[in-house]
């Protein structure tokens, strides 16, 4: 279809109101309610530009961004209204039109009062889908709406290159995570660790976050656990002309459960050998009397590039930062002015360059040394001296989130399972949700003289083996497994069936042992080796101890005295011959306590 045909089409189906409005609800993740639902935009379903992409391009190479903007806000007011649908309206604008007299507070409000709404009743979604935005009128435009009473919601925070910007200038009341971080968060500790901190800023902002894209049960349990306010997604309510007023039942019951979810976490072992070249991004870079508006255009069709770099001979000897470029050009006869001159005159002619080789925590310290310019504009990386590519600030801070994160998590080096300080974490998480569990310790018995008749990498191997029985046996999103130090483990279990499992596991283990044994040894069912006083014992097959106690957070208040009860258990199971199971079904410690408070009592 050639643009005048677009054209043609668009205004034809403006002219007759042919514009397909759906709506998909947001859910307040603590009331368990629809909170209110966002209006999509569709052309008709046959025609070319039913696609919202296609609409939406036809409408800003016709200039008619406005008046279909418009046509969508009054299509959407009229249905939410008719369908008298509970909470509040999200409308999509682009900042284009945020700027156009037609949506002024007072236009607006005689709009939603042409519907019988309120203006508490409709959110304005700010869309960013511009190369240049002009943050100071923007904001203005915001600022007004909000005076009269409209509040503003960022879309998309995440995918665009000004996120952070418009965030800090427009200060919208709720902002919407791109379902790209939260698509697989339940699996992705970087993701988990983006959306945990935009939270964490928007609480500081005053703001709420709604995170879009929930697609899966999974998904949702971990947001919820995030503390996240709303959620949207497929898993909720698909867009629709007549949406859902209530949640699916799995939906209910995810809110309802006290399931702690397990956190992914990063094994991220190399993160600590990471250099520069890990963050080099092959990116088109020109030359020092490359025209202006060759960049320009450069950076306009290639949305995500945050620099070009200004390379001679190979050989990088500048970089002009997107914005600094933009705000040159986005002022009247901008284009006249600069679109001739070499682009040389507008770059950082000393930005940072490092070599691919350069250790992550060298760079950090080279950007910090910089200056604020190094984080935002990136810096180059070369190899030998030759441009490579370039690396962003907003890259330098994930991969040193990620160092941080298993420094945090103090990972067991040889199993990369979570070690003590995890262990207690995820322990007072169960502990403050209220949620029951069962703490279970798993030790290996005999392994001291396995050790000694076999060595430390035979010993590897069986600790190795009994991680990944214990991987193949939980639930791994019900289950918290951690690994204490040399043969010990601990399960947090969440899994109703977790008894099954363990004896699961038990049968396994002797099984799977074999191989690591001689079969001498095997058929004997053990070795001698010297004790500790140097005498010559026997000693049976290493074996695998289990020792589980239910905890009840009414009963247990400290993490402490779950890892006794969990102790307790555990050395009673390594009474039993053999591998085995032992449940301690004593009393409670908080419960004890009680009771011996109440005889004193009494008494």
């Amino acid at each position: 279809m050639t643009l005048d045909e677009s054209r043609l089409t668009l205004i034809d189906i403006l002219a007759h109101g042919r514009l397909m409005t759906l709506l998909q609800p947001v859910l307040d993740l603590q009331t368990g309610e629809m909170t209110g639902y966002e209006a999509l935009t569709r052309g008709p379903s046959n025609s070319p530009l039913h696609a919202p992409m296609a609409l939406f391009r036809a409408a800003e190479c016709a200039d008619l961004t406005a008046d279909l903007d418009q046509a969508c806000m009054h299509s959407a007011l009229a249905m939410f209204a008719r369908l008298r649908l509970p909470g509040r309206l999200f409308l999509n604008l682009t900042p284009a039109s945020l700027l156009h007299p037609a949506f002024a507070p007072e236009p607006m409000q005689q709009a939603f009062s042409a519907h019988g709404l309120t203006v508490s009743q409709v959110t304005i979604e700010i869309t960013e889908n511009a190369a240049m935005i002009d943050y100071a009128a923007m904001s203005e435009a915001v600022g007004a709406l909000r005076a009269a009473g409209i509040e503003a919601a960022m879309d998309d925070f995440g995918q665009g290159f000004s996120s952070l910007r418009m965030w800090s200038e427009l200060k919208p009341a709720l902002v919407k995570i791109d379902k790209h971080f939260v698509s697989g968060i339940h699996q992705d500790p970087h993701k988990l660790e983006f959306v945990r901190s935009i939270r964490q800023l928007a609480e500081n902002a005053h703001a709420c976050v709604i995170a879009e894209g929930v697609e899966t049960v999974s998904e949702l349990a971990v947001l919820k656990d995030l503390g996240i306010r709303y959620a949207q997604g497929y898993l909720i309510g698909r867009p629709s002309p007549t949406p859902v007023r209530l949640p699916p039942d799995e939906v209910v019951r995810c809110l309802a459960s006290s399931v702690v979810s397990v956190f992914p976490l990063s094994a991220g072992r190399d993160a600590i050998r990471a250099t520069a070249g890990r963050l080099a991004l092959p990116a088109p870079h020109v030359r020092p009397d490359t025209p202006s508006q060759t960049v320009l255009d450069l950076l306009i069709a290639q949305p995500e590039l945050h620099a070009v770099a200004v390379v001679q001979d190979g050989v990088p000897v500048g970089l002009i930062h997107r914005p600094a470029l933009l705000d040159r050009f986005i002022g009247l006869y901008g284009r006249e002015l600069y679109g001739r001159k070499p682009c040389a005159h507008f770059m950082d002619g000393s930005p940072l360059v490092v070599d691919k080789s350069t250790r992550m925590a060298e760079l950090s310290e080279l950007v910090v040394n910089k200056g604020k310019s190094a984080f935002t504009q990136g810096f180059v990386v070369t190899s030998e001296g030759r441009y490579l590519g370039l690396g962003s600030g907003f890259d330098l801070m994930r991969e040193v989130t990620d160092m941080q994160i298993v420094a945090a998590r103090y990972a067991n080096p040889l199993t990369g399972l979570p070690g003590n300080v995890p262990i207690q974490e995820h322990m007072e998480r169960l502990l403050t949700g209220g949620q029951v569990f069962m703490a279970a310790y798993f030790d290996l018995d005999q392994f001291k003289p396995y050790n000694d008749v076999y060595g430390f990498r035979r010993g590897d191997d069986m600790i190795l083996l009994t991680a990944r029985l214990l991987r193949a046996c939980c639930d791994a999103e019900l289950d918290f497994i951690g690994h204490i130090g040399g043969d010990d483990f601990v399960v947090l279990f969440q899994s109703p069936d977790w008894e099954t499992r363990c004896h699961t596991l038990l049968s396994r283990f002797d099984d799977e042992r074999l191989p690591l044994f001689e079969r001498r040894h095997v058929a004997e069912g053990g070795y001698r080796s010297e004790d500790r006083r140097g005498r010559m014992e026997f000693h049976a097959l290493v074996s695998l101890s289990i020792g589980a106690a239910r905890i009840d957070p009414a009963h247990f208040q400290h993490y402490q005295e779950v890892a006794r009860a969990a102790a307790d258990a555990k050395r009673m199971a390594k009474r039993i011959e053999g591998s085995a199971l032992f449940l301690d079904q004593r009393q409670q410690p908080h419960a004890r306590r009680l009771a011996d408070e109440s005889a004193v009592d009494a008494a």
